[in-house]
């Protein structure tokens, strides 16, 4: 084995590397944001009263959950301009990515306001408290706690996802890392400085979830 290992077109190219790394979070970001939204909405869908609603958010978690993400991206991309709906690369990314998010969302927030006594609403209610300051106070936040770790595990998943995106050309750290490789053929060097971004980004944000839960969802000491 002749391979000689040689740097020079990744830290020549490495100014684009951490813009992309840039562009990877923002993609990663705004897709957790968007996944928040629709799980909140689903969850409080699947609350209704009206039969048809509950079975079209349990549809739309099982369509999600049991199709690729890679088809799912496809499908924004290539088949909605087929029906008037066109979107960019990098916001095509995010909407997929949102849409993805939001479904695992759902079932992970739903499971966690279940784990709520409804006895402990009713308590609330009954010593006056506002309908809102309950679901603050005695729902939101013991609920935040329960599932914090499995909603930001799926975040950092949701983070590495966003490679996939690369395959439309979205703006983001993988997408960058092929064409560097297509230019140089320097596979091994530039994928090997990717998969660190990759952990340092995971890190990073892993970090940053750890820092919020002791900050706003950790129990006081006494």
């Amino acid at each position: 084995m002749n391979y000689r290992l040689n740097f020079t077109p990744v830290i020549e190219a490495l100014p684009g590397l951490l813009s992309a790394c840039l562009g990877t979070l923002v993609l990663a970001l705004g897709g957790m944001a968007l996944a928040i939204v629709i799980g909140i909405g689903g969850v409080l869908l699947r609350q209704s009263r009206i039969r048809q609603v509950r079975w079209l958010v349990m549809a739309f978690v099982e369509l999600i959950r049991n199709t690729p993400f890679l088809v799912q991206i496809y499908f924004i991309y290539f088949a909605l301009p087929l029906a008037g709906l066109r979107f960019d690369p990098t916001p095509a990314a995010l909407i997929a990515l949102g849409i993805n998010g939001g479904a695992y969302a759902i079932e992970i927030i739903r499971g966690g306001v279940q784990s709520i006594a409804r006895g402990q609403v009713e308590a609330g209610l009954a010593l006056g408290l506002h309908r809102g300051l309950v679901f603050r106070l005695i729902v939101l936040k013991p609920a935040l706690r329960a599932i914090f770790p499995s909603l930001t595990s799926q975040f950092v998943l949701l983070t590495l996802t966003t490679s996939v995106a690369s395959a439309i050309s979205a703006y983001e750290l993988t997408s960058v890392a092929q064409r560097i490789e297509s230019d140089s053929f320097r596979s091994f060097e530039v994928y090997g400085t990717v998969t660190l971004f990759y952990l340092a980004m995971s890190w990073l944000l892993m970090r940053l979830f750890a820092l919020i839960q002791a900050r706003y969802l950790s129990y006081p000491v006494r």
